[in-house]
């Protein structure tokens, strides 16, 4: 299917891909803390017949350098702009942090009418990174709504990585070990999915070493079924954090951050999520071919 792109500027910087006729579909596209515009899930979105915006949700001009304090309104505007260009069905996907936003605001925005969310946290975690004064800490949320900061899980700082230094990091256990040393702040910090009206898709993988995010959607999936609400669960257990959709490429390992899963086993989860993903989306039947 032909796609078109055009740069998105104002009041972030983005990309919106549109496939050529009119969608009425739309899906707002969200990375984690890479901080980039993933601009080829947009046209890979697009030419499955969807509206798809990326946009840089901090980092750029004006934004907050690290995910500290980030306005969700971020986020609602972006819908805004979805809903401007005549789509009647509005997504977010979104990946890592992307998905705990996408989480938060579909929870305050009853525009959105399903989430995505790629290794989830079923938590509002605190800030990776420094807000706009330039400090790490003391930690603070990572978003805010309203002007207000969000309850928010600190990270436990006596946790000390098991590697040898100059190695690449897996944090999963730092998370484990601060959900259990801050297991007071869980109910505060729960992200309440659900009081979202939206459908809800969840993909995990079951070896991701950033955090354990099988767990968390596994948690997310049960508090909706409790509420009768819709939610499916897409998960392997060999994949790591970075699950890869048919028609994407393999990312290149990091430097610094222990990811999990292997190029094959990411692959597979996101062969096997792709018709559910874009089915869910469209609001189509999952048995609809997936071309």
């Amino acid at each position: 299917m032909e796609v078109h792109e055009r740069e998105v500027h104002t009041p972030w910087e983005g990309v919106l891909a549109t496939p050529a006729g009119r969608s009425r579909a739309a899906v707002l596209v969200l990375a984690g803390s890479s901080g980039r515009v993933d601009r080829e899930r947009a046209r890979l979105l697009a030419g499955q017949g969807l509206t798809a915006l990326a946009v840089r949700w901090f980092g750029g001009p004006g934004q907050s350098p690290g995910i500290c304090e980030i306005p969700l309104e971020t986020f609602t505007s972006a819908i805004g702009l979805l809903r401007s260009t005549g789509a009647s069905r509005i997504g977010v996907l979104g990946v890592s942090k992307g998905a705990e936003a996408a989480l938060l605001t579909a929870v305050r925005d009853p525009r959105v009418d399903v989430v995505v969310a790629v290794s989830p946290t079923d938590s509002v975690w605190c800030n990776v990174g420094p807000g706009p004064d330039g400090r790490h800490h003391p930690y603070r949320s990572s978003w805010s709504w309203r002007g207000e900061p969000l309850p928010f899980l600190p990270m436990d700082d006596s946790w000390t990585p098991g590697t040898p230094a100059g190695e690449p990091v897996g944090m999963t256990a730092w998370y484990e070990l601060s959900r259990r040393t801050f297991g007071h702040l869980l109910p505060g910090a729960a992200i309440p999915v659900e009081r979202a009206r939206a459908a809800l898709v969840l993909v995990a993988g079951g070896d991701d070493a950033m955090w354990p995010s099988l767990p968390a959607a596994e948690r997310l999936a049960l508090r909706r079924r409790r509420a009768g609400a819709p939610v499916t669960l897409i998960s392997r257990a060999g994949a790591g954090h970075r699950p890869r959709f048919p028609g994407e490429g393999v990312l290149p390992a990091s430097a610094a951050h222990l990811h999990g899963g292997t190029p094959h086993a990411d692959a597979l989860l996101g062969e096997d999520a792709w018709p559910r993903v874009v089915s869910a989306l469209r609001g189509t039947p999952a048995d609809r071919p997936v071309g």
